[in-house]
Formats: structure tokens, sequence, C-alpha cells
């Protein structure tokens, strides 16, 4: 008998999940997706307003999970008394596994799950990919809805022929006889295996959607216990301006990602938060350190409390030393020129500096 799977979709604070869970809940309102976000105790006020927009707009509750609900105390502060003071870091992201990673596994626990994931066609990147055998990741906003490692599966030279068979099954006459001439074509140094996935998508992405869940109906994968799956028809590969369509047209675009203006030495440039996630996340550049600095004193200044004996945010460099006026003037002098730069390229009014745009959403880059 097949089991119950769960469909789930974490809430970061950021655009790309907001986005996902309108356009699920919009698109394919017969998936019963629930909803939950990891509350870190220290997000922006706009994050929190972000969650209660969400609700309204879903019909539907959010659930929040907690790292250390059985704490007196945030749960940040709760781990980080537990690290004695030791700040996380790129190096050390016990924040990530703490205050996302175990607290999601806990609330999925050993159910079978699709967890749906909010990477954009444009973004070259998986993200994070849950080990667990019974959580499987889906990703809607791009062509290719599967994980890597279901791509790796099924291109596998020593399935050509079972996946010629799932599509003999599908398909008939000329397109068939053009498919398996492509399919059949191993995977070498010559044949990419995302040389192959491109050709076969261009041969119909519904209809290899089509055949990698047939095919997946014989694994372990949670997709297995689905008798049917509405993802299967989607084609559509949603970008960076998309997922700012979605938001304006519903719950509106988090403040934090409207640039504000700045003048140094007679140059304006603008500068914003280009992540949802912690106010102090280490992951923020420098300029988005000055942008809170100015834009939100009293949290900057409650960063700064976290920084001592020999703990800081910024490698080689304190809070204190970056809000020197000298230091200021340089990281915004920087910025503009990084603007100037990209602008010739990139001609965005929503242009940031997101730096490779792997803005990713804070801790969410690293998580689901």
């Amino acid at each position: 008998m097949n089991k119950k799977v769960r469909h789930v979709l974490g809430i970061s604070g950021g655009k790309d999940s907001a986005a996902l869970a309108i356009y699920l809940n919009d698109n394919y309102p017969n998936l019963d997706v629930e909803y939950y976000f990891c509350d870190t105790g220290k997000e922006l006020d706009e994050t929190y307003q972000l969650i209660e927009s969400l609700k309204n707009h879903l019909r539907k509750g959010i659930i929040i999970l907690d790292g250390a609900d059985s704490s007196h105390i945030n749960s940040f502060d709760h781990y980080l008394d537990m690290f004695r003071g030791y700040l996380p870091s790129s190096n050390a992201r016990w924040c990530t596994k703490k205050l996302k990673l175990e607290p999601f596994e806990k609330f999925v626990g050993s159910d079978p799950v699709i967890s749906y994931v909010a990477i954009r066609d444009d973004e070259d990147r998986e993200g994070y990919i849950s080990r667990k055998p019974n959580i499987q990741s889906i990703f809607p906003f791009r062509r290719n809805i599967w994980s890597e490692d279901v791509i790796n599966l099924v291109l596998k030279n020593s399935n050509i022929e079972k996946i010629s068979s799932e599509y003999t099954n599908l398909l008939y006459d000329e397109k068939l006889k053009r498919v398996l001439e492509t399919m059949r074509v191993p995977v070498s140094e010559r044949n990419s295996q995302k040389e192959k996935l491109k050709a076969l998508h261009n041969l119909g992405i519904a209809n290899f959607n089509h055949v990698v869940f047939n095919f997946l109906k014989e694994t372990s994968y949670p997709i297995a216990n689905e008798s049917a799956f509405p993802l299967l028809e989607n084609e559509n590969g949603l970008v960076r301006e998309d997922i700012f369509n979605i938001l304006r047209k519903t719950v509106g675009v988090p403040q934090y990602y409207n640039p504000v203006e700045f003048e140094v030495n007679g140059k304006k440039g603008t500068y914003a938060r280009s992540r949802s996630g912690c106010f102090f996340c280490f992951f923020q550049q420098k300029i988005e350190w000055i942008w809170l600095y100015e834009q939100h004193p009293d949290l900057f200044a409650k960063a700064m409390e976290y920084e001592k004996d020999g703990y800081a945010w910024i490698e080689n460099e304190t809070l204190m030393d970056i809000i020197k006026p000298e230091r200021i003037q340089k990281i915004k002098e920087d910025h503009i020129k990084k603007q100037e730069n990209s602008s010739n390229s990139r001609n965005s009014k929503y242009l940031i500096d997101i730096l490779e745009d792997a803005e990713s959403e804070g801790c969410a880059a690293c998580f689901i």
C-alpha cells in the first residue's frame, strides 16, 4: 500500500520562497502543502510582516518551528550559550544546523516528503538537498523540476534501455524516433549529461517529466507513492523578475529589498538587503552591514553586542571597525563601482549587487 506523501515548503522570509508559496497555492490548489517557518528569533520585523501577509493570501496557517522550543530564551541565544559565545560563521554554520535543519527534520520525521525548493531557472545551483531518503526535493520554478540525484539516476548509461522503454510507452511515430535517437547516445565527454538533458527537454519537457515519474515508481523516492503529480506538466522557467512580479501583484515586495539611495563624494548609489534571515547574518556583504547600521541602528547595536571574547561576524574585521567614517566611505565607493560595472551588462531597477545572484535568502541558501 502506498504511503501518504506530505508536501512541504519552507518560508524563509525572502522573496523566492514567498513567491513559490503563492505560485503553488494559485496554480496547484489541489496540492495540500504544509507551509513552515523556522523562527530564529532574530529576524527583521519585515520578515514577520511578510509571514502574516502570506497567511492572509494563502488562507492557510504557516507552522512555526523553533529549534529550542523548550528554552526560556529565543533559539539563537539558547544555542549561543551552549556554544559558549562562539558565533556562527561560513566555516561553522551551527545556526543553520540547529535552527533550520534539525527542526525541519524533526518536523517531517520519517514520513515520505516532497519538499518544494525556491531555486529559480536563472540560478545555477542546487541548494541544500536533504540526504534523508524520505525527503525528495522538487524545483517548481525551474524547467527541470528534478534534483541532481534524480537526473544522475535517470540519465545513467546503464538505464538507457529502461528510460527508452518508458518513452516507447508514452510516444509514437516520428517524435518517438527522435527521442530514442537522443536517449540512446551514452553520456560521455563528448555528450555531457547537461547536454543530453537539454536535448531531451527540447523534445518535450512534460514528456520527460512523465517518463521520470514512471521510472521513479520502481524506486524508494517519496514520489513513487503518488499515483499522479500535477507538476509533471510544468514547463515554466521563472527568473528573478518573475518573482518580483508575483510579489507585486499579491503580498508586496519585502521592504528590505527596496533600494535606498546614498551619496558619497558626489556620486550616488543604492543599497538594500539581498537576503532574508537573521539581521546579523554573517553572509551579508559589507555594504549590507552599512545598510543595517544606517537604516536599523538599533539592530546594528544589538549585533555589535554579540562581538566579544575575540569573536566577530566578519572575518578580520569587527563591526566597530566597519563603521569608522573612512571605512564606510570606502565600502560605499567600492559598492558604487560594482553597481556601475554591473549596470553595463544587467540593467535592472532591482539590481542591488547580489554577488553572482547567490542571495539565496540567508540560511535558506544552505537549507531547503
